[in-house]
């Protein structure tokens, strides 16, 4: 049942995509934000602030974890209630919706059209974007955070695994940050997405690994991974880039500022097909995945 779940799931997601209106992430990023400013405050000593955050994270995920366990039990329905949840953790068919505009701007050879949309998905100043490299990063990095990483969560614990996960990325991706406000309110977000990422981030490398320049990917991996500033990124970005046989990271500019991060992958420069190449690459692995995944519960053997 997990198999034909997360298949069905994947297939609703390629052919329908993401709800255009009313996403309940988007609703409860409106919730989070009415509960940060609740419990989050500048005057705060900075244990208070990081209780208080903790106390935050809580609320935002346990009820909601806990109210889709007991739905996702109940026969029959719970079982189609977890189609249609995992559809929606799921972000596969966002990919490509958000980076195949970039590349067919770019093979048009309209750069400022491909840097607005670039921009959309990326934090970084639109003038200075590396139109190719920050999509295929993108690419990469999201196929860890809004694909592999909901599937194996859905795997160890179903519907409310899968959720659960989610809601800690989406918790993470709005209050993750390093400035005053959130650098201690955020960082129980911060860690406990990280810890959920430590194991599907290493099979999401593998996948790269695997399916890509193998030997260039594993030595990447080793190397690169752990000069990069995420613990869990860095082996997703830097096998990504060795199996494309690609140069990523570098310079890049943020709110003005540039920051210096470290070189992944080899010397040859990122073109615009890449970019098809990286998200080909993330399809791959999904169909790998799953082909092991229905080994493993014996869809096979049946």
């Amino acid at each position: 049942m997990t198999f034909i779940i997360m298949l069905s799931a994947l297939i609703i997601d390629w052919f329908v995509g993401e709800p255009k209106r009313m996403h309940p992430l988007v609703g409860f990023g409106a919730l989070v934000n009415k509960i940060e400013a609740y419990f989050n405050h500048a005057n705060q000593h900075r244990i208070l602030q990081f209780f208080a955050g903790m106390l935050a994270l809580i609320i935002c995920i346990v009820p909601i974890t806990f109210i889709t366990y007991l739905i996702s039990q109940i026969p029959l329905w719970g079982t189609l209630f977890s189609v249609v949840l995992l559809t929606l953790c799921l972000g596969h068919r966002s990919l490509f919706d958000h980076a195949r505009p970039i590349l067919h701007a770019m093979q048009q050879g309209d750069v400022e059209q491909a840097k607005t949309l670039t921009s959309r998905i990326v934090s970084r100043d639109k003038d200075h974007i590396d139109v190719n490299k920050a999509t295929i990063e993108s690419v990469l990095e999201n196929g860890n955070d809004a694909v592999f990483g909901t599937l194996f969560w859905f795997v160890i614990g179903g519907a409310a695994g899968a959720v659960a996960y989610r809601l800690v990325n989406t918790l993470d991706a709005m209050w993750g940050y390093r400035t005053p406000r959130f650098f201690y309110f955020g960082k129980s977000a911060a860690r406990l997405d990280d810890l959920l990422n430590f194991v599907p981030a290493r099979l999401t490398a593998l996948s790269y690994a695997l399916l890509g320049n193998t030997r260039k990917a594993l030595s990447c991996w080793c190397q690169q991974a752990p000069l990069w500033d995420s613990p869990n990124a860095g082996p997703v970005m830097a096998s990504g880039a060795g199996a494309l046989d690609i140069e990523l990271g570098g310079a890049a500019c943020y709110h003005g500022e540039w920051h210096q991060r470290a070189l992944l992958g080899s010397n040859h420069q990122a073109t615009a097909s890449d970019i098809q190449r990286a998200l080909d690459l993330v399809f791959h692995s999904v169909v790998l995945w799953l082909f092991i995944i229905g080994m493993i519960t014996g869809i096979f053997y049946a």
